[in-house]
């Protein structure tokens, strides 16, 4: 099964002008497509028919046509997709869409933060070496080897 997330507006449109340029049989006979009847892709006052556009946009988005069993599901995620897009889609009358359901989310509590303190960015003293043996002086200044 196909999946239209990498489809994106501009597949959409090299579709489209792909139609233009063959023609709506010859571009639904090459592909595959049947008609699908009551359902439109309306841009700049054409239709165009949604499965085969949206099958074609995937293949310039993947490079796999996507067949038309990929809609087997039902034309509502085709038609999402294409809105989603920004494309008007015309439905067959009758077809009654139910609105989507809005879960209550449950209030946010507001929990004190606990910080924990950090530790000051204190500087180490750079040690003092002793001038014979270079070894580090212990904090007496006197060298444990040479003295």
């Amino acid at each position: 099964m196909a999946t239209f997330s990498s489809v994106s507006r501009q597949h959409v449109l090299q579709a489209l002008a792909e139609y233009d340029e063959r023609g709506g049989d010859a571009f639904l006979n090459l592909y595959g497509f049947a008609p699908t009847p009551g359902y439109a892709l309306l841009h700049e006052g054409r239709p165009y028919d949604v499965t085969a556009v949206l099958g074609v946009a995937h293949r310039f988005a993947t490079g796999r046509l996507a067949t038309p069993d990929a809609f087997s599901s039902g034309m509502a995620n085709a038609v999402a997709i294409l809105r989603k897009r920004g494309f008007d889609v015309t439905e067959p009358a009758g077809v009654v869409r139910a609105a989507p359901v809005k879960t209550p989310r449950a209030p946010r509590t507001s929990t004190p933060r606990t910080t924990t303190p950090r530790a000051s960015a204190t500087r180490e003293a750079t040690p003092v070496l002793c001038p014979t043996c270079s070894m580090v002086l212990p904090a007496t200044g006197v060298c444990d080897y040479c003295s």
